[in-house]
């Protein structure tokens, strides 16, 4: 992908879309941009497509699956993401027990369809790990004919919450091990609230490999690192991550956006400028548990490179669309 130039750098409408957190966009070789993303309700999942960016605002929703009413899968349904995976769709996702809402573990469907909209998805399982402990956020990526999962998890020695883990996948819904923790949270930023690193994306770029993920509660002190790795290193060595100590996408008081994280990455449609989708809220002050706060909208802006081939992230960009006041 090549660098944006400023002439020709586009604008979109903020927020894109309402009351849609962990925002998931991929442009797939149809012409399409799918969308998924976790809605309020936690309940169901759902895809959108549209030809641009600002179409998905208006796409009409296809709900793929619903929550079970019994045992696994039956609550929490958070953080969706479509791939497309040697000529088949694959939705991953996370999902608490009906019963034990917080036995958050990682789900996968299949669905062999053109169009995801429509066809079957089949339900794969769950994505077993090391521990079968607290998981959620998984992400996966291909490089140099490996495909790589990473994931959110509690290991059961740390005092927290999550940490993210790398491993190969040997089929596009479970992995082998070793799994390998990349990061946990080290810095004040990271533990702000709860001790959380989660949300992986990955974008690779002029020989390097970047890897955001977001940190801390999900209020205002939700922000985003980075980790970055070179192409040719081994990916599943620890050292080969260098980890930002400081958030490179956070709050802005300014422009009254805060919370920002869990984002996603694409491109413009000719493929030259890449964009990162991500969700925040447009006031800082939240009543209550934050996840039971709705209004965390879908986001994006573009993402600029510097001349020594290191992301950009800038700051949260102020709406310029009108939100209805009841979602504040």
């Amino acid at each position: 992908m090549a660098r944006a130039q400023a002439s020709a750098t586009p604008s979109y409408s903020n927020p894109l879309i309402l009351q849609r957190a962990d925002p998931w966009v991929y442009r797939h070789t149809d012409g399409y941009y799918y969308f998924t993303a976790t809605v309020p309700e936690y309940d169901r999942l759902e895809i959108r497509r549209a030809r641009t960016i600002e179409g998905l605002r208006e796409a009409e929703p296809e709900v793929i699956w619903r929550k079970h009413e019994k045992g696994p899968m039956g609550s929490h349904i958070w953080a969706p993401e479509l791939h497309y995976i040697d000529g088949k769709w694959y939705l991953y996702f996370a999902a608490g027990g009906a019963e034990d809402v917080w036995a958050i573990r990682m789900y996968v469907l299949e669905n062999d369809s053109e169009n995801p909209l429509t066809g079957h998805w089949e339900e794969k399982g769950q994505t077993r790990t090391r521990w079968e402990t607290f998981s959620l956020d998984a992400t996966t990526f291909e490089h140099r004919d490996t495909r790589y999962m990473v994931w959110a998890q509690h290991p059961p020695e740390m005092e927290g919450n999550t940490a993210l883990y790398i491993a190969e996948m040997d089929t596009p819904w479970s992995i082998v091990q070793p799994q390998v923790e990349l990061s946990r949270p080290d810095y004040d930023w990271e533990k702000q609230l709860f001790k959380v690193n989660e949300g992986a994306a990955v974008i690779k770029k002029d020989g390097r490999i970047f890897m955001t993920y977001s940190a801390s509660g999900t209020n205002h002190h939700y922000a985003m690192g980075l980790l970055s790795a070179d192409a040719d290193a081994d990916l599943l060595d620890p050292a080969s991550w260098k980890k930002s100590p400081e958030p490179v996408f956070s709050s802005s008081d300014e422009n009254g956006i805060y919370g920002p994280g869990h984002n996603s990455f694409t491109t413009t449609p000719d493929g030259e400028t890449d964009l990162m989708f991500y969700h925040a809220r447009s006031y800082r002050e939240i009543e209550g548990d934050p996840l039971s706060d709705p209004n965390r909208h879908t986001r994006v802006q573009v993402l600029r490179w510097s001349d020594e081939g290191e992301p950009i992230f800038g700051v949260p960009r102020p709406d310029n669309t009108i939100v209805d006041p009841g979602m504040r």
